[in-house]
């Protein structure tokens, strides 16, 4: 399951996208957008900052930008800045101890099948991608 900060970091990456020029967005005026508390979504940004997917300025005229394009962001590399490594299940997380049943689960197979469909989903899918499904539909 994709937790909260997960889906904010996703729509804050799309509410930058959308803004009409370069100048930086401040994170008032997106939590005002996003209905979302703005001391929430300031952790969240902390984490797209430190990942190097946003860039935050301080002071007047300050706050944060994109630092690619928005075809250039696909959700995947989002998500795993919240979320860490998206797995199905607990052997397959990254450091998990190995399991005593690897060689003889008949699941697993399934397990890493679902785990690659998924990142694949997420690999595939842009922030330009939502935004124009979005107008799309609108």
């Amino acid at each position: 399951m994709i937790s909260t900060k997960g889906r904010y970091a996703v729509r804050f990456m799309i509410d930058m996208a959308q803004q009409p020029d370069d100048k930086p967005v401040t994170l008032d005026d997106v939590a005002q957008r996003q209905e979302v508390s703005k001391k929430y979504m300031e952790r969240v940004v902390k984490m797209l900052v430190s990942a190097g997917l946003v860039k935050g300025t301080s002071g007047k005229g300050g706050g944060y930008r994109l630092l690619r394009k928005p075809e250039e962001y696909n959700v995947l590399e989002i998500l795993q800045v919240t979320e860490g490594r998206l797995t199905s299940v607990a052997c397959l997380q990254e450091g998990a101890e190995e399991c005593p049943r690897e060689a003889k689960c008949l699941t697993l197979p399934m397990w890493k099948l679902f785990d690659e469909m998924v990142k694949d989903f997420f690999t595939n899918i842009t922030i330009a991608d939502l935004i124009k499904g979005h107008d799309q539909n609108s």
